[in-house]
């Protein structure tokens, strides 16, 4: 696969729409050319958090937590049993699942509060699972993270995609951009991440995640 790093039921997901505060306004995130080189920074750090950590989870109820966004900083899966994702030919060689052998899915949206900072694609092996962990991934919404850290797993992202920058390429050799009218317009998708999870005890493949994180990591007051 071509790697394109960077520099480093309960709760529903209804098919209507998540089930989070809609509209997105946090002081400070005016459009300006400061405002964007701190956006693009978070941005950066965030990317270079996610990539230095084998939960994505726990990446985030740190971020969380560090940038006051909830009280308390606890993620929370939102889920829709009802979804589905047959695994693509790509997927099932990534985890050596056998023929006839069944590989799972699960889609969550991972909220901390009100706030909906990711979105996961998850394919894994339950074969390759403890039946305590099956039981909690197919009937609750705890973090997929969460419920096989016992596996002591490794994760080695495979790709990665900047879905969203506030400066277009070259930024740093033109002259910083006017500011705009408003506040600064941040696509609902920013960043993407795309791994596979390794059992820690033999080093076999049980999951492919794909992670797409929303614009509210940026939802907290940014001071001027």
């Amino acid at each position: 696969m071509h790697k394109n790093m960077l520099v480093a039921a309960g709760c529903l997901w209804l098919a209507a729409g998540p089930v989070l505060a809609e509209g997105w306004n946090h002081p400070g995130w005016q459009d300006s050319a400061d405002t964007r080189v701190k956006a693009l920074a978070l941005l950066q750090t965030l990317n270079a958090t996610l990539l230095s950590n084998s939960s994505a989870t726990r990446t985030l109820q740190q971020w969380c937590a560090e940038h006051r966004m909830a009280a308390p900083a606890q993620i929370r899966a939102l889920r829709n049993p009802a979804d589905h994702k047959d695994a693509s030919a790509e997927v099932r060689a990534q985890l050596r699942a056998q023929p006839d052998e069944r590989v799972a899915y699960r889609r969550v949206q991972l909220a901390c509060g009100e706030h909906a900072l990711s979105e996961a694609d998850n394919w894994y092996l339950p074969s390759k699972l403890t039946a305590e962990m099956n039981r909690q991934l197919d009937g609750s919404d705890v973090p997929f993270g969460r419920a096989v850290a016992a596996l002591n797993f490794r994760r080695q992202t495979e790709e990665v995609k900047l879905l969203w920058s506030p400066l277009e390429a070259g930024w740093e050799m033109k002259p910083a951009p006017k500011a705009g009218a408003g506040g600064l317009d941040i696509a609902q998708q920013v960043l993407q991440h795309r791994a596979v999870l390794y059992r820690g005890s033999d080093n076999a493949p049980f999951s492919v995640v794909v992670e797409t994180y929303q614009r509210d990591v940026f939802a907290f007051p940014l001071a001027y």
